[in-house]
C-alpha cells in the first residue's frame, strides 16, 4: 500500500491556551446565591474585638508601709530586728532601714555628682553604653518621641571596673575623678550596712535551719564573686498628663519584669529620699507604698531566696519620683556578699561549730600519743 508524503509527516501537537479566567465587572459574584455567599465572606472574615482579661496584667495595689528597722538594733542582745526583718520580706519583699549612719550632706554630695553623669553629650554616650558583654554603662533608650515618653528614668550602671574607669575619662575628662570618688565613697558606707544586714539574715536564718524551720541551706552560703553594681536614676521632671503617666507606668513595669534578673544580688539598697512610692514587683504582684523620709528601702535578690532554699523570694524594686519642678536622683546598690573559703563555709553554715579536718585529727592525736609516753617514761624513771 503506497503511502503518500503527507501521511508520512508527523502531525503537530495542538497546544491551545485555557480559556481565561471570569473577570467580575464590578465587585458583586456571578454566582447564582451572590447575596448569601457575600454575606456569609463579610460575616466570617470579620475580626473579633479581644479583650484580655484584668489578670494578664498585675494590678498595682497600695499596702501599709513595711516594718521600719533601726540599724543600732540589728544584732543587739534581746532585739526582734531580725524577726521582724524576714517577716516583712516573707510578706511584702523588703523592709525599711533608718538611722543607718549616711547623713544627708554627705548623700545629697554624692547624688549631685552622680547627675553629673547625665549631661554627657548623647553622642558621647555611644562609647560607654550598656551591652551583654559589658554589665556598665548608660541604658539605651530606644527610638523616637514616643518611646521617649515613655521612659520615667534615665539610667546608669556604675561599678569599680577598669574598662568603665578607662571609658569615663575619655568621654567625661572633667567630671570623673569628683564622680568617682564620690561614689567609691559612698559605696564603701553601703557595703559595711549591706554586710552587717546580711551577716544578722544568715544567722537568723541558720537558727531558723536548726530549729527544723527549713530557713537556710548549708551549700548557699558562699556568696557571688562580683562586685557590687549600683544603678543610678535620672527620675525627670513629671510633664506627662495622668493617661501618659499610667501608660508610662505601665511600661516601666514591663521593663523591669523582663530586666529582673539581669544582676545576680543578695540585697539591693535603695536610696531615695523623696519619691513620692516605691514599687515591689514580685510573681505575687505588684505593691507600692510610701517610703519613710531619709530610710534605706532593701529588697531581696535572687542569692538570698537560694540561700533560704526558696522560702523568701526574690523581688525587683523601684522608686517612683513626681517633680514638676526639676529632675531627681536615685541609686540602688545591688550587693553580692564576697565568696568565703571552704573553712568559713564549714563554720559559718555548720551552725557556729568549728570543724577540724582528718590531717588534723591524726596530728592531734600523734601529739597526745607523744606526750602520753613521755609522761609515762618521766613517772618510771623518777
Amino acid at each position: 500500500m503506497a503511502v503518500s508524503p503527507e501521511s508520512g509527516r508527523e502531525r503537530p501537537v495542538d497546544f491551545r491556551a485555557p480559556p481565561p479566567s471570569p473577570v467580575a465587572s464590578g465587585r458583586r459574584s456571578c454566582v447564582t446565591n451572590d447575596d448569601v455567599l457575600t454575606e456569609f465572606l463579610e460575616s466570617s472574615l470579620r475580626v473579633p474585638d479581644l479583650v484580655l482579661p484584668d489578670k494578664i496584667f498585675p494590678k498595682q495595689k497600695f499596702i501599709e508601709n513595711p516594718s521600719s528597722i533601726d540599724f543600732n538594733s540589728l544584732g543587739a542582745p534581746g532585739s526582734d530586728s531580725a524577726s521582724r526583718m524576714l517577716d516583712s520580706i516573707a510578706r511584702v519583699g523588703c523592709f525599711q532601714l533608718v538611722d543607718h549612719g549616711i547623713g544627708c550632706e554627705f548623700s545629697n554630695s554624692a547624688l549631685a555628682a552622680a547627675a553629673g553623669i547625665f549631661l554627657v553629650p548623647p553622642e558621647k554616650r555611644a562609647a560607654a553604653m550598656r551591652s551583654p558583654e559589658k554589665p556598665y554603662g548608660f541604658e539605651e533608650v530606644h527610638g523616637g518621641e514616643e518611646d521617649e515618653s515613655s521612659e520615667l528614668a534615665e539610667e546608669f550602671m556604675w561599678c569599680r571596673e577598669k574598662g568603665l574607669e578607662s571609658e569615663l575619662k575619655r568621654i567625661w575628662p572633667l567630671g570623673y575623678s569628683h564622680f568617682s570618688d564620690k561614689m567609691a565613697e559612698l559605696q564603701s558606707h553601703v557595703e559595711k550596712i549591706a554586710e552587717r544586714v546580711m551577716t544578722v539574715l544568715r544567722e537568723k536564718c541558720l537558727n531558723e535551719s536548726a530549729s527544723g524551720n527549713d530557713g537556710l541551706k548549708g551549700e548557699g552560703c558562699a556568696g557571688a564573686s562580683i562586685g557590687t553594681v549600683c544603678c543610678i536614676l535620672k527620675h525627670s521632671k513629671n510633664v506627662l498628663d495622668d493617661d501618659r503617666w499610667a501608660s508610662s507606668l505601665r511600661y516601666d513595669v514591663i521593663r523591669m519584669l523582663i530586666r529582673g534578673a539581669d544582676y545576680s544580688h543578695a540585697l539591693c539598697l535603695h536610696m531615695c529620699d523623696g519619691a513620692s512610692e516605691f514599687h515591689v514587683y514580685s510573681k505575687k504582684g505588684w505593691v507600692s507604698f510610701c517610703p519613710d523620709k531619709h530610710s534605706l528601702i532593701i529588697t531581696v535578690g535572687d542569692q538570698f531566696q537560694t540561700l533560704s532554699a526558696g522560702r523568701y523570694k526574690h523581688v525587683v524594686g523601684r522608686p517612683i519620683v513626681k517633680s514638676e519642678t526639676e529632675d531627681r536622683i536615685s541609686m540602688a546598690f545591688l550587693y553580692s556578699p564576697p565568696a568565703h573559703t571552704p573553712a568559713s563555709n564549714n563554720i559559718e553554715c555548720g551552725g557556729g561549730r568549728n570543724t577540724f579536718s582528718v590531717g588534723q585529727q591524726v596530728m592531734v592525736a600523734i601529739a597526745l600519743s607523744l606526750a602520753y609516753h613521755l609522761y609515762v617514761y618521766i613517772l618510771n624513771k623518777f
